[in-house]
């Protein structure tokens, strides 16, 4: 059964934004930070300056957590 998208405040750059994602994709995100020795905070700004085009930050933090899992099981 799906999950319902949560949404959580960041703060990116010093402006506060909010993000919404599925609780599977928050602890994946929140999991990852913590492998790399970031704060969220942190590697959604690394995310948010690698996206290109109209991409929103949600579906680029969902990619990123796709991409690393992928890249793990190679």
């Amino acid at each position: 059964m799906p999950s319902r998208p949560a949404k959580h405040s960041l703060t990116l750059h010093g402006h506060r934004t909010s993000i919404s994602l599925e609780p599977e994709f928050w602890d994946a995100f929140r999991q990852i930070a913590d492998e790399r020795g970031l704060a969220l905070n942190q590697l959604a700004a690394e995310i948010d300056d690698a996206r290109r085009g109209d991409a929103g930050l949600a579906s680029a933090i969902r990619i990123y957590v796709l991409n690393h899992y992928r890249a793990a099981t190679r």
